[in-house]
């Protein structure tokens, strides 16, 4: 079944781009498209959005974009995933940038290689544009997908005024797991068992949780997944439990992170109010930080256990498969516009997100920028230990199968040997099929 809807797909995806190579558009008015946009983080994102696509289309007489805002990460591959099988696709998608391998695995996405070709650039020029941390999760099989847009990584945020109160050098932020703890407990205040300041926030909600649980399992020296095979995740292994366990430490033995599972506007807007001293959130949400902190803050690498390292997080552009002629050349279009330098870099200074075409930090709108934010500087230094975002066959379902045993531990009602062992086990279950089409199938 799996390989039969492939072959379908691909044979129509195929039609459809040889059409968009061969035959231009014909149509006497502006060739309309929508692009599917999702909103992941605090701040004014699709305000931004609005400002961007109203500056493409006055640039562009022969287009119409519009920008469809389609909720969370999750939220907007269901949509996505509907108006294919609706046989009504988005013409082009910020896609979250680990869903690209199931998706292509589905035959759901456009190859851009020949779009690329087209343009008389090959795919090495193409992607020598982009930091490389982020072609991980843009080529599948040597062939380009998605082209990154807006990307992430995990930073640790600091409200400077209280480190100093509690004795702190916010200029030397913590370096590893035990200092982190230290901090976390010289910033945690209580008035008798009422706690009126957490040391530290870390999001844990579906899509949060799993992006955090990476962070740390790779900060403890271990790996999410098999990055050269879409069939294995480690969730049961010693690096993630070990990761698990600080966390679950932080809430329950040291009593610096508050219980519970909580998602990241709530973590952000702690932090704002001065409840939590620290977070751990996506550079993404800096700008919104920026805008709102009425207080000095800093922030900082992801303090290590075993090695500094970080997932790449954020979204990147893709075109859905099944589109017509007229409308994939005009995505291009519009794709290649929005992930220029100058553009890359405006998006960036406008969300937090750094900007992933490395041209965009030469432009001296971004270089006078970073002379005056210089805290937006520290996610791009951070992507010389960035990997690639975790993605598998049912990316969605097998990081749910781990989200949903930390959230039952971080509420208290398992512990973390005893979860992981039970999300390896779910995990393998939905991996199944697909190891069974492809790592189990013997000639």
């Amino acid at each position: 079944m799996l390989f039969s809807r492939r072959l379908m797909l691909g044979l129509a995806m195929a039609g459809s781009l040889a059409g968009a190579l061969t035959f231009p558009a014909m149509a006497e008015g502006p060739t309309e498209i929508d692009l599917f946009f999702p909103v992941p983080v605090d701040g004014k994102l699709a305000r931004d959005m609005g400002t961007l696509i109203k500056e493409f289309n006055e640039g562009h007489p022969n287009i119409k974009a519009t920008a469809v805002y389609t909720g969370s990460y999750d939220d907007t591959l269901i949509k996505t995933r509907a108006a294919i099988k609706a046989g009504k696709p988005p013409s082009a998608v910020i896609m979250s940038a680990n869903f690209l391998l199931d998706m292509q695995i589905e035959n759901e996405l456009t190859n851009l290689d020949p779009l690329i070709a087209a343009d008389g650039t090959t795919k090495e020029q193409f992607l020598g544009q982009f930091f490389p941390a982020l072609q991980g999760n843009a080529v599948i099989n040597r062939s380009v997908y998605g082209v990154p847009f807006h990307n992430s990584t995990p930073l640790l945020y600091i409200n400077a005024d209280k480190a100093k109160e509690a004795g702190l050098d916010p200029s030397k932020p913590p370096q590893t797991w035990a200092e982190l703890t230290d901090w976390a407990k010289k910033l945690t205040k209580r008035e008798g068992d009422k706690v009126t300041q957490w040391g530290i926030a870390i999001p844990c909600a579906y899509d949060y949780c799993g992006w955090m649980m990476e962070t740390l399992t790779m900060s403890n020296g271990g790996r999410y997944y098999n990055e050269e095979f879409g069939g294995e995740v480690y969730y049961d292994t010693p690096s993630m439990l070990g990761a698990l366990s600080w966390w679950n430490d932080l809430v329950y033995k040291h009593k610096v992170h508050a219980p519970g599972a909580t998602p990241g506007p709530a973590v952000s807007t702690s932090f704002i109010s001065g409840n939590a001293a620290m977070m751990m959130l996506s550079t993404g949400s800096l700008t919104y930080v920026r805008d709102n902190a009425k207080f000095a803050y800093k922030v900082a690498f992801i303090p290590r256990n075993v090695r500094n390292a970080v997932p790449i997080g954020g979204a990147s552009l893709i075109v859905p498969a099944g589109l017509e002629a007229d409308k994939q050349k005009a995505a291009w279009t519009l794709i290649k516009w929005m992930t220029s330098p100058e553009k890359s870099g405006w998006w960036s200074r406008a969300t937090g997100y750094f900007a992933p075409n490395m041209a965009a930090y030469k432009t001296p709108d971004m270089v006078d920028f970073l002379n005056k934010n210089p805290d937006a500087k520290t996610a791009v230094e951070q992507l010389d230990v960035a990997k690639p975002w975790f993605a598998t066959y049912k990316t969605v379902p097998v990081r749910k199968n781990l989200e949903d045993e930390v959230m039952l531990v971080l509420n208290g009602k398992k512990q973390p040997k005893e979860a992981l062992a039970a999300a390896q086990k779910a995990a393998d279950e939905t991996l199944k099929p697909y190891n069974a089409e492809t790592s189990l199938k013997l000639p």
